[in-house]
């Protein structure tokens, strides 16, 4: 197992986590209320789910990795975005911030094995 198995199992299983949190608790719910993207927590939660299995059949299937690594770095990117306008601060975008970078980085990587 290289560096990007274990980057890609990495973000894969917190995606995965955060995903389905939104479906078994309500402190996710609620979050996205307060971002006042209440209308959108579901959508995010299914994206960020197919996003983790994505990364992992990414694994076998380069072009996969690449639309998956691309679209949570962006997903993740938003998510920056909403912390700071709604002014929660950088510590709180933090965590989005790391998981932006590393998608980015596993989707550069992706881009050099076309």
């Amino acid at each position: 197992m290289n560096l990007v198995d274990v980057l890609v199992f990495f973000s894969s299983l917190s995606f995965l986590a955060y995903g389905i949190s939104y479906f078994t608790t309500t402190k996710m719910k609620s979050e996205f209320i307060r971002f006042g993207l209440g209308k959108l927590g579901m959508l995010t939660a299914i994206l960020e789910i197919l996003g983790a299995i994505g990364l992992i059949v990414g694994l076998f299937f380069n072009y996969i990795l690449l639309i998956s690594s691309g679209g949570l770095a962006l997903l993740m990117f938003f998510g920056v975005i909403v912390r700071l306008k709604i002014k929660d601060g950088l510590l709180a975008a933090s965590p989005a911030f790391f998981f932006f970078i590393l998608n980015l980085y596993i989707f550069i990587l992706a881009i050099s094995d076309i």
